[in-house]
């Protein structure tokens, strides 16, 4: 797998994000494929960036927010050709064997700033073909930090105004909190209506813009991320449901 550098990315047109439901009985192997996942994905042609992610409920990011019952593959595909291929690998068919559901989401970068462990797997910013410059379709945003240590505390305490609001916000189809550690490193992954839907959340939501304000006057953050992704296609279920289907309600890891 290469490093993912701004140009490699600018190149990728292809972002997925996995999420695995597994049965409490598989857990154990589900925290046993995240360490072997990683060897796998190192040797994998056409893999520009990949994280194995536990997830969470996203209402405090905290160790007790964790879901063991889903876990999260985020790939970047050099292109679709080798993004499909990886569909027959061993390492699909180890998930495939312990989960009881999957949900799929193929995406395209519309913008990216920050950087992912030192890198800038989406693109920084991602130059958009005419045809997705406006998207009038459902957006996806990836969030992702890394806090410092001293002081995660007082982020923490801000974090459940933040998620109420969240979960309420009008135009929201999907939420759900990754990490890569329980510790320091955590993120979001949202599905929204459509580019209007995110825009409101992000600058109409005090809670949320207090929180913008804090970070950047306190130092909360060592590395972030925040990249929006036009929706290509996806495939599954999460919770039992399809979380793009307007039913209503808005599927999350809380539901269970």
């Amino acid at each position: 797998m290469g490093d993912g550098d701004a140009t490699a990315a600018h190149a990728c047109p292809l972002v997925i994000i996995d999420l695995w439901g597994v049965r409490p009985r598989h857990v154990p192997h589900a925290a046993a494929r995240m360490a072997l996942d990683r060897r796998h994905l190192r040797r994998t042609t056409g893999l520009v960036f990949a994280r194995s992610l536990g997830t969470g409920r996203g209402r405090t990011f905290g160790p007790r927010d964790a879901d063991v019952l889903r876990w999260a593959v985020l790939t970047v595909w050099a292109s679709a050709r080798e993004a499909a291929s990886f569909e027959r690998s061993a390492m699909i068919g180890a998930w495939s064997a312990i989960a009881y559901e999957r949900w799929r989401a193929e995406l395209h970068p519309l913008s990216s700033r920050g950087r992912w462990a030192r890198q800038r797997p989406f693109g920084d910013p991602v130059t958009q073909p005419a045809g997705l410059a406006r998207p009038a379709g459902p957006i996806a945003a990836i969030t992702r930090a890394r806090l410092s240590l001293r002081r995660a505390p007082a982020f923490w305490r801000s974090v459940p105004p933040v998620a109420e609001d969240l979960t309420r916000c009008e135009g929201l189809r999907f939420a759900v909190g990754i990490g890569e550690a329980p510790l320091g490193l955590q993120g979001t992954f949202s599905v929204w209506d459509d580019a209007d839907a995110l825009r409101r959340f992000a600058y109409g939501s005090p809670a949320h813009t207090d929180v913008v304000r804090r970070t950047f006057e306190h130092g909360w953050y060592k590395e972030e991320l925040f990249a929006r992704f036009a929706v290509l296609r996806t495939h599954g279920t999460v919770n039992g449901c399809d979380p793009l289907a307007r039913s209503g309600r808005t599927p999350s890891s809380a539901d269970r």
